[in-house]
C-alpha cells in the first residue's frame, strides 16, 4: 500500500478513486491533483513508480489542507464561533442543528436519542 499524507490508500484502486481515501481530497481535487502531475486516471496505484507517488505526495503537502490539519482547522472553526457567542455558535454549543433545520420535530441526528419524559403515559 502506498502511503500518502499518513494515510495507507488501496493499492488495487484507480488513482483517483484512491486518492479520495485522503481526507480532505474528493473526486474533483483527485482529479486536479493527476492532470497536474500528468498521470492517467485510469491507471492502478499498484503500477505507479516510487517517483510518481513521491509527485502525488508533493503536490498535496504544497497545495492542499489534508488528514490532522483539516479537521484541527474545522474544530477551531467551531471552537471560534462557539467563544464569540453568535447565533451559530450557540446552537453548536446546545447541540443542535445550526443552518436553520426545524427541530420541533426531526432533528434526531444532531439531537441524539429521544430523551422519554415522566409522566406522558396513557
Amino acid at each position: 500500500m502506498a502511503r500518502i499524507a499518513g494515510v495507507n490508500i488501496p493499492t488495487n484502486k484507480r488513482v483517483e478513486i484512491a486518492l479520495t481515501y485522503i481526507h480532505g481530497i474528493g473526486a474533483t481535487k483527485a482529479k486536479e491533483i493527476t492532470g497536474k502531475i500528468g498521470i492517467e486516471p485510469a491507471r492502478r496505484v499498484q503500477d505507479l513508480t516510487d517517483q510518481e507517488v513521491l509527485q502525488i505526495r508533493e503536490a498535496i503537502d504544497a497545495g492542499y489542507t489534508v488528514e490532522g490539519d483539516l479537521r484541527r482547522q474545522v474544530a477551531m472553526n467551531i471552537k471560534r464561533l462557539m467563544d464569540l457567542a453568535c447565533y451559530r455558535g450557540l446552537r453548536h454549543r446546545k447541540g443542535l442543528p445550526v443552518r436553520g433545520q426545524r427541530t420541533h420535530t426531526n432533528a434526531r441526528t444532531r439531537k441524539g436519542k429521544a430523551k422519554p419524559i415522566a409522566g406522558k403515559k396513557k
